[in-house]
């Protein structure tokens, strides 16, 4: 019998709706970095024990759900917003360019997207937005561990061109210490330069 996190997406299966994507970001609060979005068409015949929230999980844990969704999943999209663009269209609507882009990239054509929190109004396709949907959707959830892992290994790739920020411990979030490296050598081109202090602190460095 499904239970948890599956039974939620079973429940919009029908004689119509037959493949459900989840699809997610991460990455919409920090300073530094971009948004990145997954769309994930699970098989609904093969069940991925601890997939949940990726906000929940250790970074080892994801690490292995990660994979374990790459090769089980019938389809992944991926979408990526730089810090650039972010500035230039704002926040939300980079994140509904990241899910837009990914869905679109999905190999197969699901008959139902489930979205955290969004709908997108680009897609032409059933859709809902669920409020928490990475707490109760299996896709979802799935979805939110496949863009947090590899928002994380871009970061660590930023981490290699602007070590002084140590982008590596705090992904770009507004952590202390990155407000203290942030005060003690400005943003980089990697920062979101309307995000607030960014915004503040890059006036003081020109």
């Amino acid at each position: 019998m499904t239970t948890g996190l599956y039974a939620f997406d079973e429940q919009h299966r029908g004689a119509v709706v037959k493949l459900i994507a989840g699809v997610d970001e991460a990455g919409r609060g920090p300073l530094a970095g971009p948004v990145v979005a997954a769309a994930v068409v699970l098989n609904p015949a093969h069940e991925i024990d601890g997939v949940d929230d990726s906000k929940k999980l250790t970074a080892a844990y994801r690490h292995r759900l990660f994979y374990e969704i790459l090769y089980n999943a019938l389809s992944i999209g991926i979408g990526i917003v730089e810090a650039p663009e972010i500035d230039r269209i704002n926040i939300l609507n980079a994140t509904k360019s990241a899910k837009t882009e990914a869905v679109s990239d999905l190999n197969i054509r699901p008959d139902m997207l489930l979205i955290d929190a969004l709908t997108l109004p680009a897609v032409a396709c059933s859709q809902a937005a669920i409020i928490k949907g990475d707490t109760k959707s299996a896709s979802i959830a799935a979805a939110s561990i496949i863009a947090k892992h590899l928002r994380d290994s871009i970061m660590a790739s930023v981490h290699e061109q602007y070590p002084q920020y140590n982008f590596i411990a705090h992904k770009g979030y507004g952590t202390k210490e990155h407000m203290e490296r942030l005060e003690a050598y400005g943003p980089c081109a990697a920062h979101r330069k309307t995000f607030s202090p960014v915004s503040v602190l890059r006036l003081r460095f020109q």
